[in-house]
């Protein structure tokens, strides 16, 4: 099916779902669940060619973000499966006001329409888009990676059985089955067709999608991430922090990808930060994090010399960019310079400086001695989550149902003119 029929059955399929009820979308939702289960085995085994197609063209860290289990299916369905617990917000009643003529003035959430969501190498981007843009009354339009076309392709498959199931037209659910670059700015360019492209991937992607769409796009994903530790620090809780926002998944978004440090206490954490990244990771048979120095920190420990550009990195990777500044507020100047918007953390003790980052800090999630991994649709109890967005109009931070609405005035009246 060329791109452009897809779109036409998308925009034909809108009414429908944006009709539906809070049941019979939850019941969608549970039947697309089960159906993605039922598959799994045929999941995988497209997955396992996927893996196979990719291995020596991406990195270790990227084929991670590739491969399937059927743990992580069993995952993907328990995230729709939550959805059907949150409230629906199409129709909620955002505002109301009461004219002294009688009208009566609701601000009321609609579903955007055709939400299209461009993506790489993820494929449980695949089910949280599905199952986020159907509970929030749209239609999807997927458009993989080709490293992920044949796992997104299996779980469409099901997902799709489980839409048609309900009684719904399974246009609700659709994969571009083209895979050049041609379709990518087709959905770009769809004016009239598309409401809301979301691209969910690295900068190059997220780029080209902000220079040549001529549909609403929203920015999202790149996350060059900081965590500054404050001379007021607790320690240990430092290093336990930095250590999950780095190692964790460090393939992902909201992984820490520069920390800082304050001058004061640097020549004591500095060795404590290198010894729990790199040597006990060694110890411990794990991957080490590489640690990428500014001039100050290589006084205190051994690293890889930082270059410019490790300040301006996604690296998402086993590398760490490590400087030091002289105070909160340089490490908020830092950041404003370098940083993508995305999440960022201090570690204090001290509530003025905890209170001066959260003030200074424009991000669109800032944390006080937290790691900034928790920057999820899921644990931010959202659910899932669309992507995260890292601009300010129309939605910031984690995308759940909410940001998939758009609203429209409601105005009741009884005969009154102007």
């Amino acid at each position: 099916m060329t791109t452009q029929e897809i779109l036409k059955r998308a925009k034909k399929a809108t009414g429908a779902i944006a009709a539906a009820t809070n049941q019979q979308k939850n019941r969608a939702l549970e039947l697309m669940a089960e159906c993605l289960v039922e598959d799994t085995e045929k999941i995988l085994a497209n997955n396992r060619e996927d893996m196979e197609a990719a291995k020596g063209h991406i990195s270790d860290v990227m084929l991670d973000r590739l491969a399937l289990s059927a743990a992580r299916i069993k995952g993907m369905a328990d995230g729709i499966l939550a959805l059907t617990s949150l409230p629906d917000p199409v129709g909620e009643v955002l505002s109301r006001i009461e004219r002294p003529n009688g009208l009566v003035i609701e601000k009321t959430a609609v579903p955007l329409g055709v939400v299209a969501i461009i993506y790489e190498s993820r494929p449980n981007v695949t089910s949280d888009a599905a199952a986020l843009t159907l509970k929030s009354g749209n239609v999807c339009i997927l458009r993989s990676g080709k490293e992920a076309w044949r796992s997104a392709k299996a779980v469409v498959d099901a997902l799709q059985r489980g839409v048609l199931s309900a009684g719904f037209p399974p246009a609700c659910v659709q994969l571009i089955e083209d895979t050049t670059r041609q379709s990518s700015t087709d959905l770009m360019t769809a004016n009239g067709y598309v409401d809301l492209l979301i691209p969910r991937g690295g900068a190059g992607l997220i780029n080209a999608c902000l220079e040549n769409a001529t549909v609403p796009c929203i920015q999202t994903g790149t996350g060059i991430c900081h965590i500054y530790i404050d001379e007021f620090a607790d320690f240990e809780k430092a290093l336990n922090i930095v250590e999950n926002a780095k190692t964790s998944r460090p393939s992902v978004c909201n992984a820490a990808e520069v920390c800082l440090v304050h001058r004061a206490i640097a020549p004591v954490f500095l060795p404590l930060l290198k010894k729990r990244l790199t040597d006990d990771r060694i110890a411990a048979g794990k991957t080490p994090v590489e640690l990428r120095l500014d001039e100050e920190a290589q006084k205190y420990i051994q690293g890889t010399p930082a270059k410019k550009k490790d300040f301006d990195t996604e690296f998402l990777d086993y590398i760490l960019a490590v400087g030091v500044v002289d105070s909160v507020e340089s490490a908020v100047a830092h950041i404003a310079k370098h940083s993508t918007a995305h999440s960022e953390a201090i570690v204090t003790e001290d509530k003025h400086n905890a209170d001066l980052f959260l003030k200074g800090v424009d991000s669109a999630a800032v944390y006080v001695n937290a790691s900034t991994r928790f920057t999820d649709g899921g644990e931010f109890g959202l659910g899932c989550e669309m992507g995260i967005s890292t601009q300010k109009l129309h939605a910031r931070g984690p995308m759940g149902l909410r940001e998939l609405c758009t609203y429209k005035y409601i105005i009741r009246g009884d005969g009154q003119i102007r």
